[in-house]
Parts: C-alpha cells; sequence; structure tokens
C-alpha cells in the first residue's frame, strides 16, 4: 500500500479519492462511485470528503516533506 497523499494528476474535485483509490489499490472511477453510493445513505459523507480534502496532504508538498 502507498501512503496516503493527494494526488497532483488524475484528480477530479480535491483528489481524496484518487487517493483512495490508489491506497487501497482500485481504480478511482471505482471509489468514486462508492462514494456517490455512499452519499445516498444517512451519515456524514460529505463532511467527511471535506475533511479529508483538507487534511491530507498534496502528493508534492508530501513528497517535499520527507
Amino acid at each position: 500500500m502507498s501512503s496516503l497523499a493527494r494526488p497532483t494528476h488524475g484528480r477530479v474535485l480535491g483528489g481524496v479519492c484518487a487517493a483512495l483509490a490508489r491506497r487501497f489499490g482500485t481504480s478511482a472511477t471505482t471509489m468514486r462511485v462508492i462514494f456517490l453510493v455512499s452519499c445516498l445513505l444517512p451519515g456524514p459523507q460529505f463532511l467527511l470528503y471535506l475533511a479529508l480534502w483538507v487534511l491530507l496532504p498534496s502528493e508534492d508538498k508530501a513528497r517535499t516533506a520527507w
């Protein structure tokens, strides 16, 4: 598994789904579909997405930090 950082290429909105897909070894499209379906269920999915967007470092910043 790779580190959890938002990629600079291949992201649509904030790169959260692309980062999670890379981390868990699935495609970004699959992760986006899972997220959209989960939004139909009750819960704070959208708030979690926003929090991950703010908290996850961008890939270029994560490389320079290490």
